[in-house]
């Protein structure tokens, strides 16, 4: 199911970017439809949060999230007008918060929290092997059928991952260890979402997630905007390799990062994280050459594996006994849509005027500021026992 699910999702993001910037369009409305993704999906992510809790039919939400994004997909596709554009990112951006819990919910259901963190690094691993498969064939596609194609071939792939997700069984998937919460006899307790915001840990983790997605949201997006501008000969298989690296890394790299979560604790790990995304933005910073626009995608692959296995680990064990682990996934995940959101919209402005040094040196300082937010306040979340 995650294999499939990337695939359906890769035609959207970068291709996206790269696809209006071959139509024409300005790098300040190109940030402005990325922006309009990112702002639905913050919109969406809190509401399904509490939606994948409430409800025990967490195969049916992801369901709908993927054909959601296959209409989008057909949308740009089919009709790349503004208004057109704008509709089918906005449907697709609320995806975030149909799609994303309900894999979190369904995966805690499965296993619990004792087996979550090999768990979410195979997760990972599966659906950056999706998206790197993918971004090659679209990537094909775009160079020797049509760009559209990108956008029709991540429609057609809606099918292989309903298929997929339809051999998941529902007795399978425990209600309460999916919402991560407390069962006392058949009784299933649940904390008040006011006591998400008290939880001071959470708010400090969540605001160094944000000062990241800040940061990082729009590299990839620019970069192959700079693609497209510096006219290189077969740009669309150019940016594939961009979009591959990382995701073969992330596939290599997120199994590892589950298990030695459990075996060295979350914090080492984040630390490792959080700190390598500086060194990309001041790389890029000083060269435009491919090969080490690479590099800068492979310590992309480091940091997202990293970032987002431990996320998933990090919320499940900072809201255990609780039953709004998903709920607080979608807050998580709005915070970081808010930053994902700005980043984009702000930098097509900002890299349109100043170029690509000024653009990328106050990331690599937010990226900076996100690594000092750990290393000085998150302290180590594992717990010592777990209780389910």
């Amino acid at each position: 199911m995650n294999f499939f699910i990337a695939d359906v999702q890769t035609g959207f993001g970068t291709f996206v970017a790269f696809y209006l910037a071959e139509l024409g369009w300005p790098q300040s409305n190109i940030g402005l439809a990325l922006s309009a993704a990112g702002i639905a999906g913050m919109i969406s992510q809190i509401p399904g949060g509490a939606i994948a809790d409430a409800i025990s039919w967490k195969r049916g939400l992801a369901a709908v999230g993927v054909l959601i994004t296959g209409a989008s997909a057909l949308l740009l596709g089919l009709a790349p007008n503004f208004i057109s554009v704008f509709l089918a990112q906005i449907l697709q951006g609320a995806t975030a918060g149909i799609i994303t819990p309900a894999i979190g919910a369904i995966s805690l259901g499965l296993v619990g929290r004792r087996a979550i963190s090999v768990r979410t690094g195979r997760n990972y691993r599966y659906a950056a092997a999706g998206h790197a498969s993918t971004a090659a064939l679209m990537g094909a596609a775009g160079a020797y059928v049509s760009t559209r194609s990108i956008f029709l071939a991540a429609a057609a792939l809606c099918v292989p991952a309903l298929i997929a997700l339809s051999f998941i069984r529902g007795e399978e998937i425990d209600y309460a260890r999916a919402r991560n919460a407390a069962k006392s006899k058949d009784t299933v307790t649940t904390a008040r979402v006011l006591d998400l915001v008290k939880n001071r840990k959470l708010v400090l983790f969540t605001a160094a997630t944000l000062l990241f997605q800040l940061a990082d949201a729009s590299i990839l997006p620019v970069m192959g905007e700079n693609l497209v501008a510096a006219k290189y000969s077969q740009a669309a298989i150019w940016m594939s390799g961009l979009i591959i690296a990382p995701q073969v890394v992330v596939a290599v790299l997120a199994p590892w990062v589950g298990f030695h979560s459990e075996k060295r604790g979350r914090r080492p790990l984040l630390l490792l994280g959080f700190g390598l995304e500086p060194i990309r933005a001041v790389l890029l910073a000083f060269t435009s050459a491919y090969p080490l626009l690479v590099v800068g995608q492979i310590l992309s692959g480091i940091t997202g594996a990293v970032i987002g296995v431990l996320t998933i680990l990090v919320i499940a064990d900072l809201t255990a006994g609780t039953g709004r682990f998903n709920l607080a996934v979608g807050a998580v995940g709005t915070m970081s849509a808010i930053a994902a959101s700005a980043s984009t919209s702000a930098a097509g402005f900002l890299f349109q005027a100043f170029g690509s040094r000024v653009g990328y040196l106050p990331l690599a300082a937010i990226a900076a500021a996100a690594t000092a937010l750990i290393w000085v306040f998150v302290s180590e979340t594992k717990p010592e026992k777990y209780e389910d």
